[in-house]
C-alpha cells in the first residue's frame, strides 16, 4: 500500500508538472497571437496583477510547506512523549503491591507492542482501526488492574495518587497521537495551490511570447520546483506513507520495549 500511495503521488506530479507545460505553452501562444494582431507589443502595466499571482503562489507555497514541516516534526515529538509516558508509567508499577506487579508489567509489555504495530500499516485503515480499538481494550485491563491493586486493604499509605497521573497520561497521549494523524489542510487549500501553478504557468508563457524562439529551460526549472515543492508537501503531509518518513522517531519506543524484558 506504500508504493501504491507514493505511486499515486508521483502521477499524481507528474500530470502537475507536464500541464504547466501544456498551459505554459497555451500562455506563449496565446501572447504570440496577441502580438501578431498587434504590432504594439504585449499589454502594458500589468506587471502589478503578475507580481500578485506570482506572491500568492508564493505565500500558498510557503504557507503549506511550513505547516506541513511543522505536523511532521510534531507528530515525531508525540512518538518521544508517549515513550516517556508509558515509561513512567511503567516504573510506577513498584509502587503498587508486589503480588501485582508481574501481571501489570506483563499488560505493559503486550501494550508496548501493540502500540508500536498500530501505525506500521497506517494504509491499511481497517486494521489500524482494529488496533486502536484494542489499545482501549488493554488500557481499560490496565486500568482495572492498576486501581484493584493499589486500592487493597493491605496497602499502605497512597499510591493511586502517582500511579493514576501516570496512567492518564499514556492513555491521553494515544488519542493525541490519532487526532495527529487525521490533521491535515483542507483539500481546498491543495486546489487552489494547484489552480495557482496553473494560472503562474500561463503569465509565464504569456510574458516569454516576445521572445522569437522558446526558452524551455525556464519553462522546466519553474514546473519541476513547483512540482517538486507539491510533492514534498504531500509527502511531510503523510509520513508513514511516503519517502519522507517517522519511523526513525520509533526508536524512543523500541528502546523502552527491550528494558520491559
Amino acid at each position: 500500500m506504500t508504493m501504491i500511495f507514493e505511486l499515486v503521488v508521483l502521477v499524481l506530479v507528474a500530470v502537475m508538472f507536464l500541464g504547466m507545460l501544456g498551459v505554459i505553452e497555451l500562455g506563449r501562444r496565446l501572447g504570440a497571437s496577441r502580438l501578431a494582431k498587434d504590432s504594439d507589443g504585449l499589454a502594458k502595466g500589468v506587471g502589478a496583477s503578475e507580481g500578485a499571482v506570482f506572491g500568492l503562489l508564493g505565500l500558498i507555497i510557503a504557507f503549506t510547506f511550513s505547516g506541513a514541516a511543522s505536523r511532521f516534526e510534531a507528530r515525531r515529538h508525540l512518538i518521544t512523549e508517549e515513550a516517556n509516558d508509558i515509561g513512567t508509567a511503567f516504573l510506577r508499577i513498584d509502587l503498587v503491591p508486589e503480588e501485582a506487579r508481574p501481571e501489570l508489567r506483563s499488560l505493559f509489555r503486550n501494550y508496548m507492542d501493540l502500540r508500536l504495530s498500530t501505525f506500521a500499516n497506517v494504509a491499511d485503515q481497517s486494521a489500524t482501526d482494529a488496533k486502536l480499538a484494542e489499545t482501549a481494550k488493554l488500557q481499560d485491563s490496565i486500568w482495572k488492574t492498576a486501581m484493584a491493586a493499589t486500592h487493597r486493604p493491605d496497602v499502605t499509605g497512597r499510591p493511586e495518587v502517582l500511579v493514576v497521573p501516570a496512567l492518564n497520561a499514556m492513555f491521553d497521549i494515544t488519542t493525541t497521537r490519532k487526532a495527529a494523524t487525521l490533521n491535515h489542510p483542507p483539500m481546498a487549500i491543495f486546489l487552489l495551490l494547484a489552480g495557482l501553478s496553473l494560472v503562474s504557468s500561463l503569465l509565464v508563457g504569456y510574458g516569454m511570447s516576445a521572445n522569437k524562439h522558446r526558452t524551455w529551460l525556464h519553462a522546466i526549472v519553474f514546473a519541476a520546483i513547483t512540482s517538486l515543492s507539491i510533492y514534498v508537501i504531500i509527502d511531510l503531509e503523510f509520513p508513514r506513507l511516503g519517502l519522507i518518513r517517522v519511523d526513525a522517531a520509533d526508536q524512543p519506543m523500541i528502546d523502552l520495549r527491550k528494558t520491559m524484558q
